[in-house]
């Protein structure tokens, strides 16, 4: 028999566990051949058993099967026992015994080979943990940083600026393939969490990036509002400073006084301006109009325009400013 030592693959992805077989009388055996793979012990229960009859000519519905986690990889008649297993994890990492049953000759061999799936360091979570009591650092609050990686990855701490940090770091194993790491975290720092392995590394920052990016985002947006509200006053009390009083003139025309036609010019004329009392109510104010009036030729007599009489009256009234 003939395995793979050792074979690496990463989590999430198909693993082939190499095994193969010969003898000398293969070609002409037509007993039956079983195959087994056992996990973890060499004595171990068999977790995958196929059989197939050496003179067949069928295919391998019961050894090969796309709907299991696991499934012959070739054909045992030509001397092919390896064992496909579907999108391996972590639980699936260990040593694989490969063994082959002859019928007739009730002879049989085993060969061992390891399955080693690889993670690239991850860390899972970093957060802030109150202490229930103060420890030796006197620190009531630590951030905490858990990784998982396979290898297991080692754990280091930077400041703000990058200096590592050193002292007070306490790490531990939480699993075979897990681990947490914990500093002090006093005040509102910035630290950085960094993984490291043969595969890889990885590293996380508290606070994060977009916590920070949403507050500055918030702060922004109060901000403006604030700035809009302030300046869209200004420019209304500026605009009610600045904007002409307008009056109306609401007397009525004498009964005897003269149509009064396009040519007629108004003037209206304040003749007194105070502020708004500051209280809020309406100060009256007086104001005057002075309205020329000009005869029209066709209402009287026909004169030549030197002769046209044009009459100025006063009218006053009272208006709300």
């Amino acid at each position: 028999m003939a395995v793979s030592p050792v074979v690496f693959v990463p989590r999430g992805q198909d693993a082939v566990l190499g095994c193969s077989f010969t003898h000398s009388r293969q070609r002409y055996y037509t007993g039956t051949i079983t195959v087994k793979w056992l996990a973890r012990e060499s004595d171990a229960p068999p977790f995958f058993i196929c059989s197939v009859k050496n003179d067949s000519v069928g295919g391998l519905a019961d050894c090969s099967s796309s709907d299991f986690k696991y499934s012959l990889e070739g054909d045992p008649r030509r001397g092919e026992l390896s064992l496909l297993i579907r999108r391996v994890h972590l639980m699936d990492n260990g040593t694989y015994f490969c063994r082959v049953e002859l019928q007739y000759w009730m002879s049989s061999d085993q060969k061992e080979t390891q399955l080693y799936v690889t993670v690239e360091p991850q860390i899972s979570s970093l957060s802030v943990v109150e202490t229930s009591s103060r420890g030796s650092d006197g620190a009531p609050r630590r951030l905490q940083c858990e990784a998982e990686g396979h290898p297991l990855p080692t754990v280091s701490w930077l400041s703000a600026s990058g200096a590592p940090l050193g002292d007070q770091v306490r790490t531990s194993m939480t699993g075979p393939y897990h681990l947490v790491s914990s500093v002090p975290y006093p005040e509102e720092e910035v630290l950085t969490c960094r993984v490291e392995s043969r595969l890889g590394g990885a590293e996380r920052r508290y606070p994060g990036s977009n916590a920070l990016m949403i507050t500055v985002t918030v702060c922004g947006l109060i901000v403006m509002l604030l700035l809009s509200t302030g300046i869209l006053f200004y420019m209304r009390n500026r605009a009610r400073v600045r904007s002409p009083p307008v009056y109306e003139n609401t007397a009525t025309a004498r009964a005897d006084a003269p149509p009064i036609h396009e040519n007629a010019d108004v003037e209206n004329h304040r003749l007194q301006s105070s502020d708004c009392p500051a209280e809020g109510d309406v100060e009256l104010q007086l104001v005057y109009s002075t309205v020329s009036l000009t005869r029209d030729a066709s209402s009287q007599h026909v004169r030549s325009k030197s002769q046209q009489q044009q009459q100025s009256e006063i009218f006053y009234a009272a208006v709300n400013v």
